[in-house]
């Protein structure tokens, strides 16, 4: 399992929209709207970082009011 955060900077007024619709997305375990620098984090996982690349990161791109998106995958190397 490859997990990762993704920060989220959404159009003025769209987080909480944005949030939710992410939420919902496969391979997206946790979206949070916030306030700061980001507008959203997301926790997302899939089964090899090829998975995170071809298929969550995309489909999470293509949701209408994103600007700009940081992914951070997750760099524990005590997790199974």
């Amino acid at each position: 399992m490859v997990e990762a955060y993704v920060l989220i900077q959404t159009e003025v007024g769209r987080a909480e929209v944005v949030a939710k619709q992410l939420a919902a997305l496969p391979g997206v375990v946790s979206a949070e709207y916030v306030t700061g620098p980001y507008d959203v984090v997301l926790r997302i996982s899939a089964d090899t970082p090829a998975g995170l690349q071809s298929d969550v990161i995309p489909a999470v791109q293509q949701v209408a009011g994103i600007t700009r998106t940081l992914t951070c995958p997750i760099a524990d190397p005590d997790r199974p």
